[in-house]
């Protein structure tokens, strides 16, 4: 598993910059000289380092990827980067950001927000970031944008056999603890996703319930297929509608937000090939959903 630091033994002598372009990270000269330039490289522990410090075997070198250019737009718009290299960049987005852009609104999303961002720290314009996949405004959650169109399409080619699972917080408690949904599903002309007997396209979700508390549970889905609010749509389907959608049939909104989260994605770098995986743990205010009606049965 892959976490924000990296670390890395070295096998035999080289210099830093040779050494950070030939990890299985897909850096490029550029992102591993901003890395050295801001501090975020170490060998042995030291951060005066340069591009052609003379690297032993045996040398531990370090990589904080968190240590990144600070940006105020994506803080003050609750991005977060988790990764990024040469060909790919993860992200974990708050509630309420879309995915991309929409008739309403073209500015306010993530792949605005990132777009600005990387064109800032790579210092030109003509950086830009492609679209692998979306989750919905109301999800909060990791989410993959390709840095080449060449990378996105690798990707996308790709796409089932990346591991995409999410958390939810459920009204009700389902009957049983794991299964399989399937469906057949059409959008109508006002953006609602139904089921149907024929046609429409087939969604496939596995679900798990991780803690059953009250009123509530903690589901963890899996996705087979991804189409649009295919989650929402099962899951009100199954009689457990996700706290806080209105949309889809939900009573409850104790959190103000829907609670669908985003919380895991695994899947084959497509430059190098590696085995990449990421987590993000449940939001605060979801947490909280589950936690309260713990300490209510305790008490």
């Amino acid at each position: 598993m892959l976490t924000a630091d990296h670390r890395f033994q070295v096998a035999s002598r080289c210099q830093l910059l040779q050494y950070l372009t030939s990890l299985p990270l897909g850096l490029s000269r550029k992102h591993a000289k901003d890395l050295l330039r801001f501090r975020a490289v170490t060998a042995q522990g030291k951060a005066m380092v340069r591009h052609d410090t003379e690297l032993q075997p045996g040398d531990v070198v370090t990589i904080a990827l968190r240590k990144q250019v600070p940006d105020a737009a994506l803080a003050h718009h609750g991005l977060r980067i988790v990764y990024q290299d040469n060909a790919i960049v993860v992200v974990d987005k708050p509630s309420g950001l879309l995915s991309m852009g929409s008739e309403r609104e073209k500015e306010k999303t993530a792949y605005r927000i990132l777009t600005t961002h990387l064109k800032a720290l790579m210092k030109t314009p003509l950086q830009q970031v492609f679209i692998v996949h979306r989750i919905d405004r109301e999800t909060s959650g990791l989410m993959m944008f390709a840095r080449s169109e060449s990378a996105q399409a690798a990707l996308q080619q790709n796409w089932k056999d990346v591991t995409k699972k999410y958390l939810a917080v459920v009204e009700g408690v389902p009957a049983q603890t794991e299964g399989t949904l399937k469906d057949r599903l059409v959008e109508s002309k006002s953006f609602m996703v139904h089921r149907v007997e024929r046609g429409g396209e087939l969604a496939v979700t596995h679900y798990r319930v991780v803690r059953a508390c009250g009123d509530k549970s903690l589901v963890e889905l899996t996705l087979e297929t991804g189409r649009k609010n295919q989650i929402r749509v099962q899951l009100a389907a199954l009689g457990h509608p996700i706290v806080g959608d209105r949309k889809y049939g939900a009573r409850t909104d104790p959190a103000r937000r829907l609670a669908l989260h985003s919380c895991e994605l695994k899947f084959r770098h497509p430059l190098s090939g590696a085995s990449m995986e990421f987590h993000s743990a449940l939001p605060g205010r979801l947490k909280a959903l589950i936690e309260r009606r713990r300490v209510a049965r305790a008490n």
